[in-house]
């Protein structure tokens, strides 16, 4: 297992002679650790998020069913207005006050 001593600046691990020691620039050795920060969080990224897909269900809400969400309840303040004269089910709601702003 290699172990980065930054103290120092050198890398020592254990090779078939003995330790091996790899020395470097600071600027060199923050490229490295930064180069392997990026890897390892775009490793976990992908992992996480293939856990959330197989945790997850797909719904796709039926576009002709009114939602709670999406549904408009009305309030005393709407007036229904008929928007087609030959079809009295097709109506708009709006609102009788506004807002000061």
């Amino acid at each position: 297992m290699a172990i980065p001593n930054y103290t120092y600046l050198k890398l020592k691990m254990l090779g078939p002679n003995g330790v091996i020691t790899v020395g470097s620039t600071f600027s060199h050795a923050y490229m490295c650790d930064r180069e392997h920060y990026e890897l390892t969080t775009a490793i976990i990224n992908s992992i996480e998020l293939l856990e959330l897909r197989n945790s997850s269900t797909l719904a796709v809400p039926d576009r002709n069913e009114p939602t709670s969400l999406s549904a408009f309840h009305p309030t005393e303040e709407t007036k229904a207005v008929g928007i087609d004269p030959t079809n009295p089910t097709k109506i708009v709601r709006i609102r009788t006050k506004l807002s000061a702003k």
